[in-house]
């Protein structure tokens, strides 16, 4: 490495601390983070009753954001009974034990939480550290991700910089939510895969990838589809290709066979009617009021979001270099459109394209464009290699 190429190393370093230092002080408190810090509770007190629990959880996060009960009826909401739902939580136990059943089908996120607590952290620390750390390591993924491809340290960095400042995983980083470190553990996987033809440690980062957001098995499903038909330009053995996507399965299964909340109560619950007791008295699922919602936001929500214009971009590079009778065209066309696919799929299942729920898809649009634009040959060949 060249003593440029060190100084940016070492630039790019400060710039992390700099940047952890800045989410950390400046952390947006959603009403999220009152689930996990009553399951970090709950796992390392097992016997401890829900109403200590509960008791324990809302005197920490009273002082940590006194405004905790400041949203008024009269706000816009969603669902109905939005507004009141979270007032409701602070007072019944019953009821906020019930609605953890919500947060606990992220069983590897959770972990994460609660090694940070049984470190030395406290209760929110520990929740919102989970979102710093995966930020930071992402943008050192994103950064050698990058070096690799274009063999140019400075130029790397300034679009590891740009990306680092894209709001969505600004927003992610900020919020108590497990959007951050499924991004990390979805690129990770592909980094592992694809570039480092490591099978077993990308099945692993898949797995917990899963296991931190369930609704990644959609997007892994068509991915793996996608290679199969290109095993022999992968270079991989379909038999590896069904023993991994089988672990990544039963990742997903046991997540659904320990679940208590169905899918309908949870659609009704975050876009019909907020159910105070979703798992003993649930409201019954309204097949119409599902469709008349779907209707409503579909064009919105993908309108506000950055797939349209990825797609704009994702068009132009590939008619740039597209062949009929090209295999690498067919398979990169293949990989974005089982990304569309995915998310379109996704937006049935839990109609919401909320930016930050989202920076895994837009990070590996971002990475393969890139990765396109910058050098001539295939993306899923077996070593990469800079060249225009």
């Amino acid at each position: 490495m060249k003593k440029t190429d060190r100084l940016l190393v070492f630039i790019f370093s400060i710039y992390l601390c700099l940047m952890s230092y800045y989410l950390y002080t400046h952390q947006y408190y959603n009403v999220d983070l009152e689930a996990y810090a009553g399951l970090i509770y709950k796992a390392e007190y097992p016997e401890m009753k829900i109403e200590e629990i509960h008791k324990k959880v809302y005197t920490e996060l009273k002082d940590t954001n006194p405004k905790l009960f400041g949203i008024t009826p009269q706000d816009e909401e969603i669902a109905v009974g939005e507004n009141t739902y979270y007032k409701v939580l602070s007072e019944n136990p019953k009821a906020y034990g019930e609605e953890l059943q919500l947060f606990s089908v992220k069983p590897f996120y959770n972990f994460v939480n609660l090694m940070f607590f049984k470190s030395g952290f406290n209760l929110t620390t520990s929740v919102f550290l989970t979102s710093i750390l995966s930020y930071v390591l992402i943008l050192v993924l994103v950064f050698c991700y990058l070096i690799r491809i274009l063999k140019n340290y400075p130029l790397a960095l300034i679009i590891t910089v740009i990306i680092s400042l894209f709001k969505p995983l600004l927003e992610a980083s900020r919020h108590a939510s497990a959007d951050s470190l499924s991004c990390l553990l979805l690129l990770l996987s592909l980094y592992t895969f694809i570039v480092r033809k490591k099978h077993l440690p990308a099945t692993i980062f898949a797995m917990l990838c899963v296991l931190t957001r369930p609704e990644y098995f959609i997007l892994y499903s068509f991915l793996y589809i996608v290679a199969y038909f290109n095993r022999n330009i992968l270079e991989i053995k379909a038999s590896k290709l069904f023993f991994s996507y089988g672990y990544i399965f039963l990742a997903f299964f046991l997540i659904q066979y320990f679940n208590q909340i169905s899918w309908s109560t949870l659609f009704m619950n975050q876009f019909t009617k907020v159910q105070i007791y979703p798992i003993s008295d649930p409201d019954p699922f309204v097949f119409s009021d599902y469709v008349k919602y779907l209707k409503k936001s579909m064009l919105l929500e993908f309108n506000g979001s950055y797939f349209s214009l990825l797609l704009l971009f994702i068009v132009i590079i590939l008619a740039n270099k597209f062949s009929w009778h090209s295999k690498k065209s067919w398979a990169q066309c293949l990989f974005f459109a089982a990304i569309y696919i995915s998310v379109f799929l996704r937006f049935l299942v839990f109609p919401s394209l909320a930016n930050r729920m989202m920076i895994g898809f837009y990070l590996i649009i971002i990475l393969s464009l890139i990765y396109i634009q910058n050098s001539k040959i295939n993306i899923f060949k077996n070593s990469l290699e800079a060249g225009k």
